[in-house]
C-alpha cells in the first residue's frame, strides 16, 4: 500500500486505489467540471456515455492524492482542477472525448450570479406579451421594449450582457421570460491526459471541416509544386510526363517540326491561318476562288468557333489601319488578291 494512504480511513484508501486502477486501465483520463449540472442530467449523460466512457465522481482531495501517487506526468492534471470536478476514463482519443462531451451540453436559462459564456443578445421583433408592467421590466435591464399593435415589441437588437460579465437577477428574469437560454450545461472537459501529454480544451476544440479543408489545400499545393518543379513521385509522375508531352507537342507545332505525331496539328493550324486570311480578304471585297470558298464554308460549318476567333484580330486591325494612306491599303489588298488568284 502506498505510503501516502497508510494513515487514511479504509474507505478513502479504497477510493484512491479505485481511481488509480481506472487511470491505469484506460488510455485517456480527463477532468470534467460538474458544477451546475442537475442530478437527472448527470444520470442521462452517464447512460449516453455507457460503453464509451466512465464518469468517476469523488472528492477533489482524493483525486489529487491518487494522481500524485502514480508515476509519470499524469499528476500534471492537478493543475486543472476547478470547482466541483470529476474524472472521466475512456480509451477514445482526447479529441473524440472532447467532441462527445460537447454533445452532452444543453441550453438552459441563466441563473443570477452566473457568468455569461458569450455575449447575450436580445433580437428585435414582436413578442407574445400583452402591454403591462413587463415593458418597464425590460426597459430597466436595457431591453428597448415598446407597445405596438397591442403587443410588446423589442424595438432593436440589443446586447444585454457581454461575455464574462455576471448576470444579475433582473436580467436573468427578463431573459427567462423571453425564452432565451444562454447557458451551456453539461460535462465541460477541463483537461485530458493521453500518452504523457496534457491536452486543454483550447487544443482539442478543432473545427474538423476547416482542418480537413486545410489538409486538402496542402495536398493540392504539394502536388502542384511537385509537378511544376518536375520532382517525380508515385502520385505525380503521370502528371509530370503528361505535361512534358503537352509542352513538347506545343513546341513542335510552333516550330513546324514535321513529326508523325504532330503533323496533323501543324496542318490544322496552317489551315486555320489560311481560312483567317481568306475571310479577311473576303471582308475587303475580294472574291475567293471556288475551291477556297468551299473550304471556308466547310470550315465554318464544322468548327464555327475557330473561324470567328481567328478573324477577330483582323477586324480589330482594320480599325487601326483606317488612318493609313489609301495607296498602302490598296497595295496590301493587291498582295492578297495575288495570293488567292
Amino acid at each position: 500500500m502506498a505510503l501516502y494512504t497508510h494513515h487514511l480511513p479504509r474507505w478513502k484508501r479504497d477510493e484512491v486505489e479505485e481511481i488509480k486502477r481506472g487511470i491505469k486501465e484506460h488510455s485517456v483520463v480527463g477532468i470534467v467540471n460538474m458544477h451546475g449540472i442537475p442530478a437527472s442530467q448527470v444520470q442521462h449523460i452517464r447512460r449516453n456515455l455507457r460503453g464509451t466512457a466512465t464518469v468517476k465522481m469523488s472528492r477533489n482531495t482524493l483525486i489529487e492524492r491518487a494522481l500524485n501517487e502514480l508515476e509519470g506526468s499524469v499528476a500534471d492534471l492537478n493543475e486543472h482542477f476547478e470547482g466541483q470536478s470529476a474524472l472521466i476514463f475512456t480509451n477514445e482519443n482526447p479529441f473524440r472525448l472532447f467532441k462527445l462531451l460537447e454533445k452532452t451540453k444543453t441550453k438552459m436559462a441563466a441563473k443570477p450570479g452566473e457568468i455569461a459564456p458569450e455575449d447575450i443578445v436580445v433580437q428585435k421583433g414582436p413578442t407574445t406579451f400583452k402591454p403591462g408592467p413587463i415593458v418597464g421590466e425590460f426597459q430597466q435591464v436595457g431591453i428597448p421594449a415598446v407597445i405596438e399593435g397591442g403587443k410588446v415589441k423589442i424595438r432593436e437588437t440589443k446586447t444585454v450582457v457581454k461575455k464574462g460579465e455576471v448576470i444579475n437577477r433582473k436580467v436573468a428574469e427578463a431573459l427567462s421570460k423571453l425564452g432565451i437560454k444562454p447557458m451551456d450545461v453539461g460535462l465541460a472537459l477541463q483537461a485530458a491526459y493521453y500518452h504523457g501529454s496534457v491536452f486543454t480544451p483550447e487544443m482539442l476544440a478543432i473545427d474538423e471541416e476547416a482542418y480537413a479543408n486545410n489538409i486538402a489545400l496542402a495536398a493540392r499545393q504539394a502536388f502542384n509544386l511537385s509537378v511544376n518543379a518536375a520532382i517525380p513521385t508515385r502520385l505525380t509522375i503521370g502528371a509530370i510526363i503528361g505535361r512534358a508531352v503537352s509542352e513538347a507537342r506545343n513546341i513542335g507545332v510552333e516550330a513546324g517540326i514535321y513529326e508523325k505525331d504532330i503533323i496533323d496539328l501543324i496542318i490544322g493550324r496552317a489551315r486555320r491561318d489560311m481560312l483567317a486570311v481568306a475571310l479577311a480578304a473576303q471582308a475587303h471585297g475580294f472574291d475567293l476562288d471556288e475551291e477556297t470558298l468551299k473550304a471556308v464554308t466547310a470550315a465554318a460549318a464544322t468548327v464555327p468557333a475557330a473561324v470567328p476567333a481567328a478573324a477577330a484580330p483582323v477586324a480589330e486591325e482594320e480599325e487601326k489601319e483606317e488612318s493609313k494612306k489609301e495607296e498602302d491599303e490598296e497595295s496590301g489588298l493587291a498582295g492578297l488578291g495575288a495570293l488567292f488568284g
